[in-house]
């Protein structure tokens, strides 16, 4: 019986073991040594011929080969590039699993006001998705909400734990709200004419959020004592502990949406999307507003539009002395966040440069997001977070990842995907 008993328990645990994420890695126990990459440093500079040296989980050396000498376990990297790991912005990456299933949707809370709603907390750091992003040097990411017109709190994850507190590296760092679209496409199912048309009720929908807004600092000012989850939550935004993340889109929107933000006092201000953000790069650099820019592979949004704009938009932000990174929501958000290498490189291939191109999801990401401090480049003290390319890793051809590090841990860089590859891949090179 016992044997029985054994050997059932044996084949439950195989198969259970060829589906399960990858078991997420053990700390850094000695000191790692890179030597001889080409080290890109995320904040414009390249280092040829670098070593780079970490320990418990730190960079704690990083220059040419001749200025220093290896320690620990060496890596000869020589014709290889060395990336810091990729940050995805504005992602819903491990609160949705399969979109058609509902019972495993939790990145929609019910209701029109949340920011007291935080995202963390339904982040599923075994989701088959999150592990999908590490082999094309995706490490981190920003765990948004989604619907409503202030959906709720994101916070800030790397992509190798246990669970989410394991995963956390900056809980709640703002709050995420989306404009009242200006426009309205028709609803052709209900008879309405198709296309664009004004929206009717926006001056009255802005009307209500400005209202929303003037409760929570009275509630706040006043000391209340009744515990008002919602407008206690955007204490930090009137502070300035808490970035306010706004989703909005055209140019009038935009305008606004500035306004909006003086009048409530609203200290650290990010637009998301705004793809019309270069028609006020004067008004967004005397405000020190930074933008999430929207996603590179899509079509113009209007038939008046250069076909090329979503391509060079970044680039005509980044000119005009913008802080700017890429995020990458909208349809199949979640599964083409492991592209945003290859979005960055659009962007490089329509006039930005390459280091400039590789800041929109490193150096810039970081600073928009607030952990500049530990992440984003290659810098002495900063998270020993980064990545070994064979090649280019902005461009699809070319990035194939051999070693990958989270805070100085070497993750795998397994995933279901590559196990069905490496699985065909035998079946038809027969």
């Amino acid at each position: 019986m016992k044997k029985i008993i054994f050997k059932i328990a044996l084949v439950v645990f195989s198969v259970g073991n060829t589906i399960a994420q990858q078991t997420p890695a053990s700390a850094q126990i000695e000191a790692i040594t890179i030597t001889g990459a080409t080290a890109h440093i995320g904040n414009g500079e390249v280092i040829e011929n670098s070593i780079i040296i970490f320990e418990n989980g730190k960079i704690t050396t990083i220059g040419t080969n001749e200025s220093a000498s290896p320690k620990g376990k060496v890596i000869d990297a020589t014709g290889k590039h060395v990336y810091p790991g990729f940050i995805a912005p504005n992602s819903t990456l491990g609160l949705v699993e399969i979109a058609a299933v509902r019972a495993t949707n939790d990145n929609n809370e019910m209701g029109s006001y949340n920011p007291h709603i935080r995202s963390i907390i339904a982040y599923n750091a075994e989701s088959k998705i999150v592990e999908s992003m590490r082999p094309n040097g995706v490490l981190m990411a920003q765990i948004a909400p989604r619907g409503g017109i202030i959906s709720g709190t994101s916070s800030i994850v790397q992509l190798d734990a246990w669970n989410w507190e394991d995963a956390a590296i900056k809980t709640d760092d703002g709050i995420h709200l989306n404009w009242p679209n200006i426009f309205k496409r028709g609803r052709w199912w209900l008879g309405e004419e198709p296309g664009f048309k004004p929206n009717k009720d926006y001056k009255k929908e802005v009307a209500e959020l400005e209202n929303f807004m003037h409760q929570a600092k009275a509630s706040i000012k006043s000391g209340d004592t009744t515990k008002n989850l919602p407008h206690q939550a955007l204490q930090g935004v009137f502070e300035g502990t808490k970035t306010m993340y706004i989703n909005v889109g055209v140019e009038k929107a935009i305008l606004d949406v500035i306004s909006f933000a003086k009048k409530n006092d609203i200290k650290k201000l990010v637009l998301v999307g705004a793809w019309e953000a270069y028609k006020v790069t004067n008004q967004l650099k005397q405000n020190t507003i930074a933008v999430l820019a929207t996603r590179t592979h899509v079509t113009p949004w209007l038939e008046d539009e250069d076909y090329d704009l979503p391509y060079k938009n970044a680039k005509l932000l980044m000119d005009a002395g913008v802080l700017v990174a890429l995020q990458n929501s909208g349809g199949m958000e979640r599964a083409n966040a492991r592209n945003l290498p290859f979005q960055a490189g659009t962007v490089a291939a329509h006039g930005l440069d390459k280091e400039k191109a590789l800041q929109l999801i490193t150096g810039n990401s970081a600073k928009i997001l607030g952990i500049d401090d530990f992440a984003g480049t290659l810098e002495v003290g900063k998270d020993a977070t980064l990545f070994i390319s064979i090649g280019d890793a902005l461009d699809m051809r070319t990035n194939q990842l051999e070693k990958a590090f989270i805070q100085g841990r070497d993750i795998s860089l397994e995933s279901h995907q590559t196990k069905l590859w490496k699985r065909y891949s035998s079946k038809y090179s027969k």
